[in-house]
């Protein structure tokens, strides 16, 4: 039952607060889905080409959903938004598969550092989750003045495809365009790829590189051309007519995987009791403010029928069983921000049933960590929050964490932070993650620095702690912000909170392509 006053000053207000938040994630997500600008996009479309969003709307079921993947990527970089490629998950023929589409309008389709840990992100999710990988190819190749960031780490582009292949996952390149230099080692490593013709170019050295280093005088066609590579190299399975007939190819390529799903089939689906839209005023401005779990588990859940485990045990931390779009999950989820002992072995239990029961996890995460001081370290608070964070890291079901308020510490960690290699992570715009919150951070830098001012005889400065703190703080309440975060991958996106029941769901159904996990080797440790 529902506790959430929907006309009280407190909700009203919290609702303004994530409303602005979500006006300024819509300016920023803008950005990436306007690629290079008027400019560059008119010239793409003067040239007849589709821009990237078009080739996938195009490429996927009509009216199906498109689940994009660190739309924010590079964001607080000197790089575009969205990094220039666009990421995500798509089902094609009924088959839920992993799509990376360059974005030529952005330098060409050029990849930067962060186009090129965009797309590895990609390749990790369609590897882990048994998802094929559609390469919607039309690159320049790397940036080449930042060449030192990406040539080295690159080269696992390329080990990705092989591995993918080598697992029984397909892999599929439809080349729009340019796949020049190392890129044209992509349709190279790929089970299943479309050319079109007069319009892709794939080799190692374009012309003027070849007069270089050979001095042989040649032409992009002969060199490269979709029409050579179908006829001469071989390297071309299909050649496509234009850019409609080589995604009408690609979707035919889908259809002829016979692909099936090898987890659990959802059951019947029940909407939750509670307005999704009444997610946007549950969470405080001010995270120090505690939040009930509750309220959101009941807008996310099927019937919002929530079955709590040890619900008198440990109240810091919620934890228990519910379905999700027809499927089982357990959830975690923080009441009242800090861990203590009570809270680390009730959450190594529930993680080892979990795992018992084959059941994926969903991590819903308000923390500021584990509780310090002399009474809880004489507690053992170390030794069980290592408990709770062994039980994640060995944990072999699904993870999907949701980042709803603060991810502070090591709280972080036991909450299956992106070090923990959770299947899916997002975020809520009112997210914050740091190693602590910029108050206490800037409050020990000072302590520190009174106390060896005091050591040296001298007189501590206070004008200056009083400078440092406040910089301090501002450099960390930037650094801890959700779009800061998301634009360097540390989750796959920052979403809508009244979406948050619908990413789960499609998160759900796609890590269900793969078969249901082996148990962790170790029956369940009552603690």
């Amino acid at each position: 039952m529902s506790r959430l006053d929907t006309s009280g000053d407190d909700y009203l207000a919290r609702r303004e607060a994530m409303l602005a938040k979500l006006a300024e994630l819509d300016t920023e997500q803008a950005k990436a889905v306007a690629g290079g600008g008027e400019k560059y996009v008119e010239r793409h479309r003067r040239r007849g080409k589709l821009l990237a969003r078009e080739r996938i709307e195009l490429l996927i079921d009509p009216d199906s959903a498109f689940l994009e993947l660190s739309p924010l990527a590079g964001w607080g970089s000197d790089f575009p938004v969205g990094a220039s490629v666009v990421t995500g998950i798509g089902v094609i023929e009924g088959v839920e598969c992993v799509l990376s589409a360059n974005d030529p309008t952005v330098r060409g389709g050029a990849s930067n550092p962060w186009t090129l840990r965009k797309t590895l992100r990609a390749a990790d999710i369609a590897l882990r989750n048994r998802l094929p990988l559609v390469n919607l190819v039309e690159s320049g190749g790397a940036d080449l003045p930042t060449q030192k960031e990406i040539f080295i780490p690159g080269g696992r582009m390329f080990r990705d495809l092989t591995r993918l292949s080598a697992a029984g996952i397909p892999t599929i390149a439809l080349v729009f365009g340019n796949s020049t230099a190392g890129g044209a080692y992509v349709p190279g490593m790929s089970d299943h790829v479309v050319m079109v013709r007069e319009r892709a170019k794939v080799f190692l050295g374009g012309p003027p590189l070849v007069k270089m280093a050979t001095g042989e005088e040649s032409d992009d066609e002969s060199l490269g051309g979709a029409e050579m590579h179908a006829r001469v190299s071989g390297l071309a399975d299909y050649l496509a007519a234009d850019e409609h007939d080589a995604l009408r190819i690609g979707r035919q390529i889908v259809r002829g995987l016979n692909w099936r799903k090898l987890g659990v089939p959802p059951r019947a689906v029940r909407d939750p009791l509670y307005d999704e839209d009444e997610l946007l005023g549950i969470v405080p401005e001010d995270l120090k403010i505690p939040f009930d779990p509750r309220e959101v588990i009941a807008r996310i859940v099927d019937g919002s029928v929530f079955d709590e485990f040890k619900p008198l045990y440990g109240g810091s931390l919620v934890t228990g069983w519910a379905r999700l779009h027809g499927y089982p999950v357990g959830i975690l989820a923080n009441a009242r921000g800090v861990l203590f002992s009570e809270e680390a072995q009730k959450a190594a239990q529930f993680i080892q049933l979990a795992g018992q029961a084959r059941t994926p996890l969903v991590f819903l995460q308000n923390t500021t960590g584990y509780m310090v001081g002399k009474e809880y370290e004489q507690g053992g608070i170390i030794k069980h929050g290592a408990m709770m964070i062994n039980a994640v890291s060995n944990s072999t079901v699904p993870h999907i964490t949701i980042v709803m308020g603060a991810s502070y510490g090591a709280g972080n960690y036991g909450m299956c932070g992106r070090a923990y290699d959770p299947r899916f992570l997002f975020a809520w715009p009112s997210a914050k993650s740091a190693v602590m919150g910029p108050a206490q951070l800037a409050g020990v830098l000072s302590i520190v620095g009174r106390s060896a001012a005091e050591a040296r005889g001298q007189v501590y400065d206070e004008e200056g702690d009083a400078a440092m703190r406040r910089m301090v703080e501002a450099q960390i309440e930037a650094e801890s912000l959700p779009f800061f975060l998301s634009g360097r991958l540390y989750d796959d996106g920052v979403i809508d909170p009244r979406d948050t029941r619908t990413v789960l769901g499609l998160c759900l159904s796609a890590v269900n392509n793969a078969p249901a996990p082996e148990p962790a080797g170790f029956g369940v440790f009552r603690m």
